[in-house]
């Protein structure tokens, strides 16, 4: 069970850092200084970006449920 929560923690880890990659820029900070600037220039779906920010908090919570849960069965 401990094995089956660590390998879906760090699928969804995975997944969270391409998720929140994919974001687009605010302006400023890091995706400016990787050509965040460019591709948000380039435009973009609203629809898609809030499909995108509700998967990211939907996997959050996933993750988050994960951790804790591994906590509860490592502390036993």
């Amino acid at each position: 069970m401990i094995l089956t929560l660590q390998i879906l923690l760090m699928l969804t880890s995975a997944l969270l850092v391409v998720l929140i990659l994919l974001h687009r820029g605010k302006g400023g900070g890091l995706s400016d200084m990787f050509g965040g600037s460019v591709t948000s220039s380039l435009g973009g779906s609203a629809r898609a970006e809030r499909n995108l920010d509700r998967i990211t908090i939907y996997l959050g919570f996933i993750w988050v449920a994960l951790v804790v849960g591994l906590g509860l069965l490592i502390a036993a």
